[in-house]
Formats: C-alpha cells, structure tokens, sequence
C-alpha cells in the first residue's frame, strides 16, 4: 500500500500542484490549508461537517460560547457572560459594539434567527439536527445585548451547546436556503469560493478582537494524503489536517494526537435482514478489529464499544468489545437463515470518500468479513454530497438495507451532543425506533451531576448490547502535517475546527 500510495504521489505531483504553485507562499504571512473532501457547501449551519467547520468555524462565523480544547471549559466569545435564571431559562450577555462583516451591528435578534434558523426543516441544518433536535426554543431580548432562551426539556448545559453553534446575521443570510458567501463577526471574511477547486478567506480589517498574524488563508481539496503531504514538503502548503498513517512519517512535520472521533457502520435497524438482532451480532463478530490497527487504522487508535469517548461523561466501560468470533457469526446467520430471515438480500455499505485516511481500504476489509460469514453484502464509495443522502434524515427513499460509514466526534464531553441524533426516534442520524430510548434521551438530557452520568450509561449499554445499533469501530488517533515555518500543534478541536487566529509564524 505504501509503494502504491508513494508512487501516486511522484506521478501526480505535478498536476496536484499546478494550482498550489499560482498560490505560492509569497507572502509570508498567507497560508494554504489543504483537506481531503470538497467543501460543498458554505453555510455556518452545516459547520458540524468536518471540512466545512474547520474553514467556517471561529474564522468566519464565531459561537456565543468557545470551548477550551486545551484546557477545558468555557470561555466568552460573543457572549461575554451567562447566567441560568431557572432550571429551563439562561441569560446571555453580548458582546457590545460588535460588527458583521457588512458593518451591520450584532444584537440579540441575530442570535434568535441562528436557533430558528438551525431548527427549519427545510434546511436539514447539520448542526440543529445533531444538537437541537427534540428541544424547543423560546426567547426573550430586554435588550439588544441581551437574550435569554428558554429551553423544553430544560438543557441543563444549554452554554455548553453554544460552542456548537455558528452564529450568523439576521439581515444578511437567507431564512429558507443555504448562503453561499456567509457573513460574520469573526476575524475572517469570507472572500472568494472557487467550487470545488478553492477557498479564500481574508483577514477581517474591522475585527473587535486580537489581530491575528495570517493575513490570508487559501483552502484546498486533496482526497489523495500522500500528494496532500507531499504539498507541504515542496513548500506549496502550510496544513494538511488529515494524513493517513502510512504518510506521517516525518517526525519533524507531523503532529499525532488522540482525538474525540470514534469510527463506526450505522445499522439500517428497519429493514430486513438487519432488522434480525442475529444479523447485528453477527455483523459485530465478523469484524476483525485488531487485524486493522496498525495496517489500515493507526495502532495507537482504540477499539470502540460505543459512539463516545471514554473521557465523555456517562461512557460505560462495563460494554465489553465484540469478540472477533466468525464462527459464531456464522452459525447465527444460519439460526436466522433457519427461521425465514432473508440473508441472502443485498445488504449495502454506503461509504464515504475520504471521511478518514484509508476510508475505501477500510470498507473494502469490512466488506470481505462480512461476506466471509455468508452475507450478501456490496460497497458503494460516495462523495460528501450523496452519502450526506442516505445518512440524514429524510433518507434516501427505498434505498434497502443499508450499513453506513460514519465517524462521529464528540469533543465536548457530553452525551447530549450524540445521544438524540444517533438513537432518538426524530434523531436526524438515527435508524433505531424505540419508545424506551426516546424516554432515557429524555430523562437523561434534564438530568444533572450523578443521575445525569448514570443515565448516559444505561442508554449507551441499551443502544450497543441489547439493540445493536451500530458496529462500533475505533477510537481514533488523528495525524496532521504542519510546515516547519509554522508555530502551530494540532489539538482535539482540530477534527472539527482550523482558527486561523491560533496560528503563528516562526
């Protein structure tokens, strides 16, 4: 694999770089951020995709609350202050005399449109589906630099939940369609989107905050981590935040870090064979973990019993891993094969391209165990913008059985920002329907210190050993390749978010 990928990388190079080499670096002060997958949409609201978050997120448009990725905790970003007034209602204090980039003053009312805007249906908004969905939202503004929100259930950590959300104008965005040139209060503006080709951000003049050093960053899409990594070492790129491990191989330019992402396949729990817990289990033991890390996965990545990290509050450690075990599976295939379950039905993985290094290779592998155990199972590879299809809501209609390809990142600590989109009946990601589940999200959402922690674990103990609704597969470890003229080391928050403003020049 590795000869392979190296030779890719010397007879690509010279097209992979033509664009690279008009944008050479120099201005000392510009930097060129490469990344695997296409950004194909712009909009702040889909920020909680990977790509798009880590151009928009904090750069063009910045969240009430930031979360410290290094230290912990939170910390004021356009809100400078916050309060709770009772168990269902905060209040927020903003950040005063602070401009959209169309010089419009920011106030309370932009706030209210974000919300409103994240929970439109007609939007599909990534970031009100996985992280708003199931509450209701009601406000209150005594002034312009003031909103108190009301939340039904109560969301005891409701500043928690702001570090997600990209704030975005009332006046400049479209309520009912995607913006495709955002306007924000951040440190950058949104300059020039060359679709699938490029993105330029600029520094923003009239920023309220600290001056950052970059002055200009160009964003561009490499799905191939050696001629991305190799862009870095011929001067033509600054960052590249996703190299497969097979390509982090200069100690000198390349950071590995652990981060929140945890691998999995999502189940089509509806649909038939999949809908036979026999199947699920099976599925489960005909993975070879351990045969992957190390080859297609980094060895220093963690076998995953579930979507959360160990460091998220309510992670059971009681889930035990799946066992590698085809026998078993086999003959569970056979019981239900027995009973009349369709088994030999065309079961699909719906893949995604470049979603993480060795993406493909690793469905490929998967897709081998599973056939070996006797099920019919076929690999479709997308681009961002079909997979987004089949994996949120409303799916792709009449689509059959499907396995979905998915990494989900949870960096902040807490189930609430998995829980309801991965399993609840409405969650905008889920497959599973269930009553019991809809109630323990429910309870558990409300709840707080030690009764909060305990119902996290008994759902994530319900959802992975009793419905099996996922085939978990690694914790992972991230690789990122930074220029040496950089001052600049990747963090937890790097798999979501890039601050320009963090970055410093030797």
């Amino acid at each position: 694999m590795k000869l392979h990928l190296l030779a890719a990388c010397f007879s690509t190079t010279v097209l992979a770089l033509s664009f690279g080499s008009a944008q050479a670096q120099d201005a000392k002060s510009n930097v060129t951020v490469v990344l695997a997958e296409t950004v194909d949409v712009v909009e702040p609201c889909m920020a909680a995709r990977q790509d798009v978050g880590r151009v928009i997120s904090e750069n063009v448009n910045e969240m009430l609350v930031e979360f410290d990725y290094v230290n912990g905790g939170l910390k004021p970003r356009l809100a400078t202050e916050w309060s709770k007034i009772d168990d269902d209602t905060w209040e927020f204090k903003l950040r005063p005399n602070v401009k959209w980039h169309d010089g419009k003053p920011f106030t309370a009312k932009d706030v209210q449109f974000t919300i409103e805007r994240n929970k439109n249906k007609k939007l599909s908004c990534e970031t009100g589906g996985k992280y708003f969905g199931g509450t209701e939202f009601s406000f209150e503004t005594p002034d312009a630099n003031t909103i108190r929100i009301t939340t039904k259930p109560a969301q005891p950590i409701l500043p928690l939940l702001m570090t997600v959300m990209a704030v975005e104008s009332a006046e400049a965005t479209p309520a009912d369609e995607f913006t495709r040139k955002p306007i924000g209060t951040g440190p950058y503006t949104f300059d020039k989107w060359d679709i699938g080709q490029s993105i330029v951000l600029k520094r923003n003049p009239e920023y309220w905050g600290e001056k950052p050093q970059v002055e200009q960053a160009t964003y561009l899409f490499r799905s191939d981590s050696a001629v991305a990594a190799a862009m870095v070492d011929a001067g033509e790129a600054d960052i590249v935040p996703a190299v497969s491990v097979q390509d982090a191989t200069n100690k000198e330019t390349d950071f590995a870090y652990p981060n929140s992402e945890t691998t999995s396949l999502r189940i089509d729990t509806r649909a038939a064979p999949l809908n036979d817990r026999r199947i699920r289990e099976a599925m489960n033991l005909a993975i070879d973990r351990q045969a992957m890390l190390g080859t297609l996965f980094p060895e220093q990545a963690k076998i995953a019993t579930q979507l959360v990290v160990p460091t998220t509050i309510g992670y059971n450690a009681d889930i035990p891993a799946w066992p590698f075990d085809p026998e078993k599976a086999k003959e569970l295939v056979a019981a239900a094969k027995a009973d009349g379950v369709p088994v030999d039905r065309e079961i699909r993985i719906i893949g995604r391209n470049g979603q993480y290094p060795n993406a493909t290779e690793a469905m490929e592998a998967m897709m081998a165990m599973l056939q070996e155990v006797g099920l019919n199972v076929k690999l479709d590879m997308y681009d961002v913008s079909v997979w987004n299809g089949y994996f949120v809501a409303p799916f792709v209609a009449d689509s059959g059985p499907t396995l979905t390809q998915s990494q989900h990142d949870n960096a902040t600590g807490d189930p609430v920002f998995t829980a309801f989109v991965k399993y609840a009946t409405d969650g905008s990601h889920s497959m599973v329907r269930d009553p019991a589940v809809d109630a323990l999200i429910a309870k558990a959402t409300s709840a707080t210190g030690d009764e909060r922690t305990k119902l996290w674990k008994e759902l994530f103990a319900k959802v992975n050993t009793e419905i099996i609704a996922d085939i978990p597969m690694f914790h992972m470890v991230g690789f990122t390749r930074v220029s040496p003229r950089l001052d600049f080391k990747p963090t937890i928050a790097t798999n979501s978010e890039l601050q320009l403003a963090q970055i410093r020049f030797k």
